[in-house]
């Protein structure tokens, strides 16, 4: 059975979004983790006030609900974001094991106000080769022995 949505955890979610922006503190985004409806982690993008293009607001919850519950797992909880999320906070929202995400706007919508996803999209679809920013393998060798140490310890903390 899927969880019904909760209109007043949005709300705060687009309320963030809106204070963040009316206060010049960064974009028009803010996300609201919540476990059993209970609050356990809330941010707003705070890219451009931080000086850091990974601090978009479900990222900033992320690490809140992260810290409020003292692990690094989050299943159990869901999302409220004011925009559907770009590739970076979908793959961090993955590797939280959220169980839910509730978006209200699009990522068309955010691409009308100037914040285009669909060119990361495009490039994570590439080949390494072909990306606009070049990358390219080296020391591949060498770099699988921390690979094999990981696969050979017995007592390590799955993720």
């Amino acid at each position: 059975m899927n969880p019904a949505p909760n209109p007043e955890l949005m709300r705060r979610a687009i309320a963030l979004a809106t204070e963040n922006v009316r206060t010049g503190q960064g974009g028009p985004f803010g996300a609201v983790i919540v476990r059993d409806g209970a609050v356990v982690g809330e941010a707003a993008n705070r890219v451009t006030r931080k000086n850091d293009p990974t601090a978009h607001a479900e990222v900033g919850a992320i690490r809140a609900a992260c810290r409020a519950l003292a692990t690094f797992s989050l299943k159990g909880c869901e999302i409220y974001t004011s925009c559907e999320p770009c590739p970076m906070c979908l793959a961090a929202l993955y590797w939280a094991h959220i169980d839910r995400i509730w978006f209200a706007n699009t990522a068309a919508d955010a691409a009308r106000a100037a914040f285009d996803d669909a060119t990361l999209y495009r490039q994570i679809a590439s080949p390494a080769p072909q990306r606009t920013i070049p990358s390219a393998m080296l020391l591949h060798d060498e770099a699988w022995e921390s690979f094999q140490l990981w696969l050979d310890t017995p007592d390590k903390i799955l993720y």
